[in-house]
């Protein structure tokens, strides 16, 4: 697979396949026209389309030239020649005679609209032999086969779009492909597009100059000249503003960017890593997310599976949290409760697990660790009106368990009251956002601003 692996975006047709990439090739698809629905694929060979016998891309539209135009896969994208068409061809509304088309780019002849994409394919992939890479934990086929992946995608240059829900594990798939890379020398930078103010995240990615706008009182790098020769991970690249997406796109494209009130710009060597707990597919339809830039992320694009569709990595998991917070320190679970963990559904994902065990860990008193004793409400979720008193317990542990369990009830009730709205939701609650969004993710609940 490492010689294999795509130079460029790739656009997503199977949303069930585990692992997608580009299959080498571009895609011109007629949307608009008497033959809707056609589909013809480009290459480095020049293709005419039209309505002539002699064209391999046909077409039937009565508005069609013979020869309407030639297409032939460049160095910068799909090259589009008119042929000296009757009607002409037509692009962004402006007759042309020669242009270079992107993915995402439409073409219109005649009544004929067609667009551009990249053709792309499923990759089945062989387990690997070890249930660990890295920080990355899973016996499960599935996780398996990722491990595969990665061996080989952190090899090569292309651009890797994770998908998953919050907590499955995104910034560690994104940490082992740059620790196995050739850039693992060099800085792996974070940027949480989520996180940042929206005013802010164009001077926090790319960069400021002293004076550039009030508060800048010093030059700052962005995050693209942090990790200058080695990875930027944009985790929640779905958060970002549909305004700053053109900018961002340019940056992938041309490895070039200028900080904020500046008149010069700077060349970047960087690798880019994405994650994403919406789906962009439906972000692109809807308008919200530019279907250029998604084609220019997903060059693979990796499913990360949520933990409940893997539940027979749940004790690997158990055991490895239990050594990271208690090494040298026994634990006991039941069988009949292991199983039960093992069904339950896990909604804040390996992140809920690693917090739910280090509670336990920190509850605990010494000795061996009574994980059975711990764990019984991820068994049977009780309503938010009862209470379970844990008699066998301490007073400190008993009033910390029901605490805990108030806490993330309570939380429950108030984003559903709210609708998910974080912020009336901390208006009335009386609790400052950052302080609610961080009690959100302790107890392994999705923020509302996570989709």
């Amino acid at each position: 697979m490492k010689d294999n692996l795509p130079k460029s975006p790739t656009r997503v047709i199977h949303p069930d396949a585990g692992v997608v990439r580009q299959s080498g090739k571009g895609r011109l698809s007629v949307i608009r026209g008497p033959d809707r629905g056609e589909s013809f694929v480009v290459g480095s060979t020049a293709m005419l389309a039209g309505a002539g016998v002699e064209c391999g891309m046909r077409l039937t539209d009565p508005t069609v030239s013979r020869r309407h135009i030639e297409v032939v896969l460049g160095d910068e994208g799909l090259v589009v020649r008119d042929l000296g068409s009757t009607n002409g061809s037509y692009v962004r509304g402006a007759r042309i005679r020669e242009v270079v088309l992107e993915y995402g780019s439409e073409v219109q002849i005649g009544h004929t609209v067609l667009k551009y994409v990249p053709d792309e394919e499923s990759v089945e992939l062989v387990p690997s032999q070890t249930d660990r890479l890295g920080q990355l934990i899973g016996s499960e086929p599935r996780m398996r086969q990722l491990f595969s992946l990665l061996e080989d995608v952190s090899a090569t240059e292309a651009t890797v779009l994770l998908e998953g829900e919050t907590g499955s594990g995104k910034e560690l798939f994104a940490e082992e492909i740059h620790r196995h890379s050739p850039r693992r020398k060099h800085p792996m930078v974070v940027f949480d597009c989520a996180s940042v103010p929206r005013e802010l995240i164009e001077s926090a990615l790319f960069g400021h100059k002293k004076g550039a706008f009030t508060g800048a009182v010093t030059d700052r790098r962005g995050a693209f000249e942090e990790a200058n020769g080695g990875t930027l991970f944009l985790d929640e690249i779905g958060e970002l503003s549909i305004d700053l997406q053109p900018a961002l796109l340019r940056v992938l494209d041309k490895r070039i960017v200028r900080p904020v009130g500046s008149d010069v710009s700077q060349k970047v060597d960087v690798r880019v890593v994405a994650a994403t707990n919406r789906d962009l597919r439906q972000e692109v339809a809807a308008r919200r997310f530019r279907e250029d830039l998604y084609y220019r992320l997903a060059v693979v694009r990796v499913a990360v599976p949520p933990l409940r569709d893997r539940p027979v990595d749940v004790p690997l998991l158990i055991r490895h949290y239990v050594e990271q917070f208690a090494p040298g320190r026994s634990a006991s679970i039941s069988e009949k409760d292991m199983e039960r963990l093992q069904r339950y559904d896990w909604p804040g994902n390996v992140r809920e697990l690693r917090n739910v065990v280090e509670r336990v860990v920190a509850l605990s008193r010494g000795g061996a660790l009574d994980l059975s004793s711990a764990l019984p409400e991820l068994s049977t979720p009780m309503p938010a009106s009862e209470i379970s008193l844990s008699l066998h317990l301490p007073w400190k542990d008993a009033k910390a368990r029901v605490v805990d369990l108030f806490e993330k009830e309570y939380l429950k009730g108030l984003l559903d009251k709210y609708n998910g709205n974080l912020s009336a939701a901390a208006r009335a609650a009386e609790l400052d956002r950052k302080h609610l969004r961080e009690l959100l993710r302790r107890h392994g609940l999705r923020d509302p601003g996570d989709g």
